[in-house]
């Protein structure tokens, strides 16, 4: 049974798990400050995890801001130069909103039955910003020293 919010929202799979769907393309573009191609000057959708389902470690080239919009509370992992961590928004002790700086890989995954965010990229989000882990000894080094987080990869 498809859960009522993909179908309230017209949700489609999205590559790094989960469902989504762009709600807002900027009328104005600009150029990216890291490869000079055009995109809109921002950008958002809404993207829901249910229960076991995980955003594998994926990176996109701009800023991304997620914001908690209802559901079980998000756990956001950022990992940066073999630095790992974890942010959890949308419980009563959490925050509401979390920033991964543009290059940053990020996973994610719902505490409960699922998890209702949005996720604004500026300069605006384009699947050819877009990446996974590829890198074998990233990989290893996430299956050695956080074996509890490979399954993100």
């Amino acid at each position: 049974m498809t859960h009522p919010l993909v179908k309230k929202h017209d949700l489609i799979p999205h590559p790094e798990g989960g469902f989504y769907k762009q709600i807002y393309s900027a009328n104005t573009h600009v150029s990216s400050p890291y490869h000079g191609q055009i995109r809109p000057a921002v950008t958002h959708i809404y993207f829901l995890l249910l229960k076991g389902q995980v955003s594998r470690f994926h990176r996109v080239l701009h800023d991304e801001i997620w914001n908690h919009y209802e559901g079980a509370p998000l756990r956001l992992f950022q990992l940066h130069q073999q630095q790992l961590w974890e942010q959890r928004i949308g419980g009563k002790e959490d925050e509401y909103a979390c920033v991964v700086e543009a290059g940053r890989y990020q996973a994610a995954e719902s505490m409960g039955d699922y998890s209702l965010v949005g996720c604004s990229v500026a300069p605006g989000f384009d699947f050819a910003d877009f990446s996974f882990i590829e890198e074998p000894s990233m990989k290893h080094w996430i299956e050695v020293s956080h074996p509890d987080m490979y399954r993100f990869v």
